[in-house]
């Protein structure tokens, strides 16, 4: 294990002024987002959008970081260029998701938990080879009745700490991305009390296996309002709530925090992002972003599928990427929508 390579690659993922894309959509994920313009769901498809958004020229200004899914790091563009290859040469790091989704968990089938421990080894030292340099692994949280319970909880704060562990030990910087979902009508109080208790598990699993704080990055949910709630909290709310949460919870040896859109639209999440920012007080990590659909959606429907659309569609992912990165600084306006 290459520490000092390691740490230089979480501060480098997590740098002043950029942020990463997810672009990791298992296949039928990404099903959902191209039958939403009316596009079928074939590899070639899926690779043109892909395409599309790497050589979006000078997006590196504000991307540090793409995360693929398999599919993605072994394929190239119409010049015969691997995405690995276009992706470095924005000087932009590959990353790989490395989990196998979500299934029912045994004997709580109301629960999720992330299935992909076994072969990761194996599977970790492949994609170094393939040149991605940081991973991913997404735990679910679900707030609802009588859940989540603290075996949820417990049994995916242990699944990320062994990924965490088994990717570091590869030389690969592990994203630690555990997820508690906006799903449901609940209050801010209610998902803050449920993201206090996960990271606090995330955390002690991660020391107890031996994870190097220094070398990963913290992907988690922003504290917010259900999305049904009846009353949704403010920005400046889930600013408040949001950094109060990882100051109780969130070592100061973790160099970043690289938030996911989740299920806000991608204004939603860029004008909160920006209230996190503008917070005197926000600790001592670097506050960034990794969205999908908070970067995706605007390109996404301008593409709609055709080959026209493709210029546009680019023009519609820098300014996305430029505005929110506008808010990874504080710096972000409405009126810049416009």
């Amino acid at each position: 294990m290459d520490v000092v390579r390691l740490i230089e690659t979480a501060m480098e993922m997590v740098g002043p002024g950029r942020g990463i894309l997810a672009a990791d959509e298992s296949t039928g994920t990404i099903a959902k987002r191209l039958a939403s313009i009316g596009a079928e769901n074939t590899e070639d498809n899926r690779r043109r959008w892909r395409q599309l958004l790497f050589t979006t020229e000078g997006f590196g200004e504000f991307i540090s970081g793409v995360i693929l899914f398999d599919e993605t790091i072994r394929q190239s563009a119409d010049d015969g260029r691997s995405f690995v290859e276009i992706i470095e040469s924005e000087d932009v790091i590959p990353g790989i998701k490395v989990d196998e989704s979500t299934n029912p968990l045994a004997n709580s089938p109301d629960e999720r938990i992330t299935d992909g421990l076994d072969g990761l080894r194996g599977r970790l030292n492949e994609y170094r080879e393939l040149g991605a340099r940081f991973t991913k692994w997404r735990a679910v949280i679900t707030i609802g009745e009588s859940i989540p319970t603290q075996y949820c909880i417990d049994a995916n704060a242990h699944a990320l700490a062994r990924y965490a562990a088994l990717s570091q030990e590869a030389d690969l910087v592990p994203i630690v991305e555990p997820e508690v979902l906006m799903d449901g009508d609940h209050d801010i109080e209610a998902c803050f009390d449920v993201t206090e208790a996960t990271l606090n598990r995330v955390f002690v699993e991660l020391d107890s296996q031996g994870v190097i704080l220094e070398g990963m990055v913290l992907k988690p949910n922003m504290v917010l309002s259900g999305k049904d709630a009846s009353d949704r909290a403010s920005a400046e709310h889930v600013a408040e709530a949001t950094v109060t949460a990882f100051m109780r919870t969130v070592p100061a040896a973790v160099p970043g925090i690289a938030f996911l859109s989740g299920g806000q639209s991608d204004v939603e999440a860029t004008v909160n992002l920006n209230a996190i920012n503008e917070l005197v007080d926000r600790g001592p990590w670097e506050l960034t972003f990794s969205f999908g659909r908070g970067l995706q959606a605007s390109p996404l429907a301008v593409w709609s599928g055709e080959e026209a659309n493709v210029e546009a569609a680019k023009e519609a992912l820098y300014k996305r990427a430029k505005l929110t990165a506008a808010a990874r600084k504080g710096e972000y306006s409405p009126e810049m929508e416009d």
